[in-house]
């Protein structure tokens, strides 16, 4: 019966794979107990791949050399404008930092507005770091041909969404599941 029974979970993972695109698939056991030796997600490829060659969900075509420019320069022009919007948060948070200093003279209501204002400042420059980092994601997935490819699952993440969010990482679907636990 034993016997039977691996076959069976064999076969099952087999078809797993084959609907993934896994090249191994572990079943857990336990929490914790087993780990795959390679994910669902494909790595890197080694050279770069032909615009021809991303990712793209069934049904769409494939992406153009122009379409992989545009979004390759769009990227780029974000990245450039981001590390501007940080060196200019930067500097004015250099000048909140420097006129908060002892605050003589000030009534509370001046000082709870340069704390709002710093604050405010700060949070913008967080946002920014984090897309820049998001952007600067993208470019290097572009580059490694893993560019539309969902970071989750390993399927692709479609076409239409990359042209209309460049730094998306993972598909609807699993963004949606993502977003439901939140």
């Amino acid at each position: 019966a034993g016997g039977a029974e691996g076959r069976a979970k064999k076969v099952g993972a087999a078809q797993a794979a084959e609907q993934t695109g896994a090249t191994t698939v572990v079943a857990k056991k336990t929490p914790g107990t087993a780990t795959a030796a390679k994910t669902a997600v494909p790595k890197a490829r080694l050279a770069a791949v032909e615009p021809g060659e991303l990712a793209v969900r069934p049904g769409e075509d494939p992406w153009t050399p122009e379409e992989v420019e545009e979004a390759r320069a769009e990227l780029q022009a974000e990245e450039t404008r981001l590390r501007e919007e940080i060196t200019s948060s930067e500097q004015s948070l250099v000048g909140l930092m420097r006129d908060s200093g002892d605050g003589a003279g000030d009534d509370q209501a001046d000082t709870g507005a340069k704390n709002i204002t710093r604050e405010h400042e700060l949070a913008l420059a967080a946002n920014a770091r984090e897309m820049l980092t998001q952007t600067e994601r993208a470019l290097e997935r572009l580059d490694a041909g893993t560019y539309g490819l969902c970071e989750n699952c390993g399927n692709p993440i479609g076409k239409a969404r990359m042209q209309a969010f460049p730094r998306a990482t993972l598909c609807v679907e699993c963004k949606q599941k993502q977003e439901r636990r939140y």
